[in-house]
């Protein structure tokens, strides 16, 4: 057993979160830790946050980032949201720059509390997202769930966020569809050989859409930033709507949405919110915790 480090409880539209502030340590959160953290009602999480020492000058910390299978995830918005808020209410900055295994992210806190993170640039290659098999065109691959001739979803855009993705676009309400009995199937699918985030989306305008998400490693999952990147990229790249788009995200609890904008530069800004919850300790080796004061599960 390894001493405990500090930790919070957080969320970003409900995308259950874990930060652990790991700086001035050597070891790293285990995967062990993670699913054993996972399998407790009051620390369930989606992603797990870990923030390092930096190794970069002129970054502020370095973020791994775990999924609840205890798999290494690549990006997570939603996140580094909420990491961007616990070093703003530690250190008093606003602005901050991280590097992760995906590459650096920088993030900026703003007067209404709100954050933007600049998520990166988008990739289309097939064989960096990475799919399988050669498409020239990403922006529709071949691949259905249902019947051939009447297939229940077709034809996603498939893309990277740091991370990769696939988006399918709907005309019902993204309800209607049965994303818990699909997503894992989907997620698994030969064509994704390091698995893949599933989206449905609705575009509701051409400045909004409305999107539900299976996470790669996590299940189905309240809220998801780089799948709502990647919708509001995949949306703006096939004609459906403008550079500038309110993603409303279906299972928020409580209901919200991301404001995502594609720059003319390639780079994908997510600005949405962050929330605290409750905060303790934790052995990164075996996930055992305490919290500072009681937690309600």
């Amino acid at each position: 057993m390894s001493e405990r480090v500090p930790f919070a409880k957080m969320n970003g539209l409900g995308n259950k979160i874990l930060v652990i502030d790991m700086r001035g340590r050597k070891d790293k959160v285990t995967p062990q830790a993670a699913i054993a953290l996972d399998a407790d009602p009051a620390t369930k999480f989606d992603q797990i946050m870990a923030v390092y020492d930096p190794k970069l000058d002129g970054t502020d910390a370095y973020i791994d980032i775990l999924n609840c299978d205890g798999t290494r995830a690549q990006a997570c918005g939603n996140g580094t949201r909420c990491v961007v808020q616990a070093l703003a209410a530690e250190t008093g900055k606003q602005t901050f720059t991280f590097q992760t295994i995906a590459g650096i992210l920088n993030a900026k806190e703003h007067e209404n509390g709100l954050i933007s993170v600049d998520m990166g640039e988008p990739v289309f290659d097939w064989d960096r997202i990475p799919l399988a098999e050669e498409f020239h065109d990403t922006s529709r691959i071949e691949l259905q769930i249902g019947p051939i001739d009447n297939p229940v979803l077709h034809s996603p855009s498939a893309m990277s966020m740091g991370n990769p993705h696939a988006i399918f676009w709907v005309e019902n309400d993204v309800w209607s569809y049965d994303l818990e009995k699909f997503g894992p199937l989907l997620e698994n699918h030969p064509i994704f050989p390091e698995r893949c985030n599933i989206t449905i989306a609705q575009v509701t305008s051409p400045t909004s859409m409305t999107t539900r998400t299976w996470e790669r490693g996590a299940g189905l999952t309240l809220a998801c930033g780089s799948a709502a990147c990647s919708a509001a990229v995949s949306g703006a790249r096939t004609g459906r709507t403008g550079r500038k788009v309110t993603v409303n995200v279906a299972s928020a609890i409580p209901p919200g949405s991301l404001d995502l904008e594609w720059r003319l530069d390639n780079h994908v800004v997510m600005t949405g919110p962050a929330t605290w919850e409750w905060s303790g300790t934790v052995d990164p080796a075996t996930g055992d915790w305490q919290a500072d004061e009681a937690v309600a599960v």
